[in-house]
């Protein structure tokens, strides 16, 4: 699967499995009840997802406008680092809200969050290549034939 179609089923699973699993973490770190979870984790998704588009279009722009091209491990962390801060400062006082708990409270379940993301997103991608093999731009390139040299006229006037 490939292009649109796999982006777009790429997308709904990831996020339909991530809010069930924000869900029921939630409700179980906040002793919250499933409405109240449920809600927080939609919210969760919806604004992570908002976030990444507008993120990564500014980013981008940012990067576009830099002399050194390309991605270094400094520039890569940056990234990881702007978006994750961004995204917690929009997260914790939703969660706090919803659930009703602390800043505090709000801020670990936050990063509990974040962390089964980094692991949820690392599984996920390994398992949907595998079912829905790699993209495009992951797939390595075809092996062609070797191209015969050609043969001069002194060889086939000598055999």
């Amino acid at each position: 699967m490939q292009g649109l179609k796999r982006r777009i089923v790429y997308v709904t699973v990831f996020e339909g499995l991530g809010i069930l699993a924000t869900g029921v973490g939630l409700s179980s770190m906040a002793g919250s009840d499933a409405g109240r979870a449920g809600a927080a984790a939609v919210l969760t998704s919806v604004i992570a997802t908002l976030w990444n588009f507008v993120y990564n279009m500014y980013f981008e722009r940012w990067e576009a406008r830099q002399t050194k091209r390309g991605r270094s491990v400094a520039r890569r962390i940056a990234h990881a680092v702007g978006f994750e801060g961004g995204l917690l400062v929009m997260l914790v006082p939703m969660l706090a809200l919803i659930l009703r708990v602390s800043l505090v409270e709000a801020f670990v379940m936050d990063a509990g969050l974040s962390l089964f993301f980094l692991a949820y997103a690392y599984v996920f991608n390994l398992a949907f290549d595998y079912v829905f093999g790699l993209p495009a731009s992951a797939m390595p390139a075809p092996v062609s034939a070797p191209v015969p040299a050609p043969v001069s006229a002194r060889e086939t006037t000598q055999s």
